[in-house]
């Protein structure tokens, strides 16, 4: 209702003259605009704008459902994300997905998948509903906080152990408590002593979680749990990167004293933020990550899609170097 494409001219953008050259991309979720469940309509957008890749394949992106793309109470979870995001390539009639021209195969369900890229290993799991809560999401909105299955965690934390020689990469909406911006307790939204509701990220829903609105929140069921950071804590730096875009922010932003780009327990946690410029302050912008074969190095940078903040394109200021726990390789670990 804008009169934008966030999606398709972000990646027109990327395509264009003044563009950048990428592989593979990851969609970190929030396809979706909507309070509720999203409907065919606007799964059909979705994929409408994906058309707009000209010198890419839709198979080169690999997606994750966010909190807005969850099913509704009494919807089957995950049928939104799993017809019209499709990661799997299980129904390319309505996502236009193929399985067999993805550049790198896709181990998995809708809700948590590998990709195998070299040394690189992306572990991708989808936000879902929280099913000890039986509220419709127009009453919960963006809360309650992130929430994966116990069978998620297990599959995350058993992919973590069992390839020590990889470069691990987690995709999830949602990024662990504490490590980005404005994703400590109370940070992403709050209400003051006076009944004043403050809402510089997310929406403050009462019936919901608004205290961890802004992490991963729920993991099997049991709230505020710590299970992903205490399992990144007891081996810093067996998972690499972990990329999130819950927090939908702008360039510089230092809420909670914590930057778009952050390392803890070893592991390099990016908040990539989002496309949309109408959801609580957002700057369109995305980030691109350069691995170099045989270095350590990583160079992360922000693209911004929008000129209100500063040109469109490479904004220098958000530039970061970062060291990985092992060099990037093209061949994967034990190939001949």
């Amino acid at each position: 209702r804008h009169g934008r494409e966030s999606l398709a001219d972000a990646l027109r953008q990327s395509e264009g003259p003044d563009g950048f050259a990428w592989d593979v991309a990851v969609n970190l979720g929030d396809h979706s605009g909507t309070q509720g469940e999203p409907d065919d309509a606007e799964g059909a957008e979705v994929v409408r704008q994906y058309a707009a890749l000209r010198t890419h394949r839709r198979e080169q992106i690999y997606d994750v459902g966010g909190n807005h793309d969850r099913s509704d109470v009494g919807t089957p979870e995950g049928a939104w994300v799993d017809r019209w995001l499709d990661p799997t390539g299980s129904h390319p009639a309505s996502s236009g997905v193929h399985a067999d021209r993805r550049p790198y195969p896709v181990l998995g369900t809708w809700e948590r998948y590998s990709v195998e890229i070299g040394n690189l290993l992306l572990l991708l799991m989808s936000d879902r509903n929280e099913p000890s809560r039986h509220l419709p999401r127009s009453e919960v909105g963006g809360n309650p906080g992130g929430v994966v299955s116990a069978e998620t965690f297990a599959w995350w934390r058993d992919q973590l152990r069992s390839h020590p020689e990889h470069l691990v990469i987690t995709g999830h909406h949602y990024v662990p408590k504490d490590t980005t911006v404005a994703s400590g307790e109370w940070e992403g939204c709050w209400r003051d002593s006076d009944g004043t509701v403050h809402q510089p990220y997310h929406g403050y829903k009462p019936r919901g979680t608004p205290n961890g609105a802004s992490y991963l929140y729920f993991v099997g069921g049991a709230a505020d749990s710590g299970a992903f950071e205490g399992e990144l804590a007891a081996d810093p730096g067996r998972c690499a990167l972990w990329l999130g875009g819950h927090t939908h922010s702008y360039p510089g932003d230092r809420a909670g004293g914590k930057r778009h780009v952050e390392t803890r327990w070893g592991t390099h946690v990016l908040n990539v933020s989002a496309l949309t410029r109408h959801h609580h302050g957002a700057v369109p912008m995305s980030r691109v990550l350069t691995f170099v074969p045989g270095s350590r190095q990583l160079t992360v940078e922000c693209v911004l899609h929008t000129d209100e903040l500063a040109p469109a394109g490479f904004h220098a200021p958000e530039r970061r170097v970062l060291t990985l726990p092992r060099p990037f390789l093209r061949q994967s670990p034990g190939a001949p």
